[in-house]
């Protein structure tokens, strides 16, 4: 049917056409089908939610993801995955953060902790029906962006089948960029300096409906010196929210900040009552050298495992950077390249990754402290400590980079003479199996000409030597455990 009528200007004839009967018959359709789709997705969760009563029962018990009351979309995830058995901080908490419960969990490294945080979150917003309209849902805080990013790329794997947005806020990135992305995310997984900037800068950045707040490694946030804008963060959040907490060490400081962020939480450890601090499938040892014999020791240790992916902790970024650029210089006969603060971002990333993706063939990693917390590195087989640690517990967060999820890993540590008693009663104490091994060497190559001869050519790498010489000091003449570290004990010529 057609209307005709005069244009009051030219005159001509106009011919509208009316809405054609099959458009109005698929909007009616598409309505129906809405409303199938969201009766059908209440039933589904009132069927899963239903079940919760189950996970308090004395005889619940489960052998594998499947038997926990989650919706279908988040089992997908998992099992593409290939998730499928929970591990013993997994089972633990997942009992109670799944109902709504605060918790707070402690587990020795590499014992899945990511999981046991991304579960409850993902299950809580699919539970209220969340949508890009509601807001921010969930915030997830870690102490480093290599961790923020490996937390980030977990949810994108199990979360793949749930329509929540994510973002990734972390510092060394363009703030513009961030806040334009901000609209419609429904989580939020950062580093705290950068999110409290989102939170004092942005106005559009809304957070008012916040459902879910993970403070992941929350002994290393405190230990980084981010206790003032943890504090400042937490103000700013709505009082009514879960909140999940996971340290692997409760100090006086993590404490306090169970205090005033959680409701009543309740506390999980996985490795309560357990025989040793490290996981039993790691195998360790250490041996003894002096300062000056341990580029000579690292040097020769990468041309006797050429075909291992090595993780190489040091002190200080500047012996990073020397390291790095000396040995890639000489060329190890394995993929190589180093990991530390005052990389710009887009490096350090790219060069997370490189080590990251490779599988089965050679490759090592010099790096700072900032590789210890958290990072899970696909196929590590040996975490070597070039230097001592400064403490007992940052040797448990370095060597725990192996060995993770049931998996077998070595892990060496250099000390010198002056070191090896009273560092190696601390780790003892600690139940920390360690034994001795001597130098082999035959087997050793000596480099002090190949540097001396890299620095003509290279003039950098000899700034860099001298500025890694003076920051190795340093950090010696500072340390807090003086019955370990004596800079009076270096023999300093022979160092330089």
């Amino acid at each position: 049917m057609r209307k005709k009528f005069r244009d009051s200007d030219d005159d001509e004839e106009i011919i509208l056409k009316e809405p054609k009967n099959k458009a109005l018959i698929e909007r009616k359709r598409q309505r129906k089908q809405q409303n199938r789709n969201k009766s059908s997705i209440e039933n589904l969760i009132e069927q899963v939610t239903s079940k919760y009563d189950t996970l308090n029962s004395p005889t619940f018990i489960a052998n594998k993801f499947s038997d926990f009351p989650l919706s279908p979309v988040t089992l997908k995830g998992l099992k593409d995955s290939n998730f499928t058995t929970p591990t013993d901080i997994q089972l633990l908490s997942l009992k109670h953060s799944l109902i709504g419960k605060d918790v707070v969990g402690a587990a020795k490294t590499g014992s899945g902790k990511t999981l046991a945080l991304l579960i409850p979150l993902l299950e809580c917003l699919w539970r209220n029906k969340w949508t890009k309209f509601d807001g921010l849902g969930a915030i997830v805080i870690t102490p480093t962006r290599e961790l923020a990013f490996q937390i980030f790329q977990g949810l994108n794997n199990i979360g793949s089948y749930h329509d929540f947005s994510a973002a990734l806020l972390i510092g060394g990135t363009d703030v513009e960029f961030e806040r334009e992305r901000l609209a419609g995310i429904s989580i939020v997984i950062c580093t705290p300096g950068r999110l409290l900037q989102h939170m004092d800068e942005n106005g559009y950045f809304c957070f008012d409906q916040l459902q879910m707040l993970v403070i992941d490694e929350a002994d290393r946030i405190l230990d980084m010196g981010f206790k003032q804008q943890i504090d400042a963060i937490i103000e700013n959040l709505p009082k009514q929210r879960q909140t999940l907490l996971f340290s692997a060490t409760q100090t006086k400081r993590v404490e306090d900040l169970v205090r005033v962020s959680l409701n009543d939480p309740v506390f999980v450890s996985a490795h309560e009552g357990a025989k040793n601090s490290t996981p039993d499938q790691l195998t360790q040892s250490y041996l003894v050298c002096e300062e000056e014999d341990k580029i000579n020791i690292v040097w020769s240790f990468l041309r006797n495992h050429k075909t291992k992916k090595t993780l190489i902790f040091v002190t200080s970024c500047k012996q990073a950077r020397f390291l790095t650029e000396a040995i890639t210089h000489l060329r190890p006969g394995l993929f190589f390249t180093g990991l530390w603060g005052g990389l710009k971002q887009g490096k350090r990333m790219e060069r997370f990754q490189r080590f990251d993706e490779i599988v089965n063939k050679g490759a090592a990693m010099i790096c700072t402290d900032i590789a210890s917390r958290g990072l899970d590195f696909v196929g590590l087989d040996w975490v070597l400590q070039m230097d001592c640690p400064p403490s007992v517990d940052d040797y448990i967060h370095r060597v725990g980079r192996t060995a993770r999820m049931n998996k077998s890993g070595e892990a060496m540590l250099m000390l010198t003479s002056n070191q090896e008693d009273a560092f190696v009663e601390m780790l003892k104490s600690r139940q920390i199996p360690i034994n001795k091994v001597e130098v082999e060497k035959q087997k050793l190559f000596s480099i002090q000409l190949k540097l001396a001869n890299l620095m003509v050519p290279f003039p950098e790498v000899k700034h860099f030597a001298q500025s890694a010489f003076v920051a190795y000091a340093r950090a010696v003449y500072f340390a807090q455990l003086k019955a370990v570290f004596n800079v009076d004990s270096i023999n300093f010529e022979e160092l330089a």
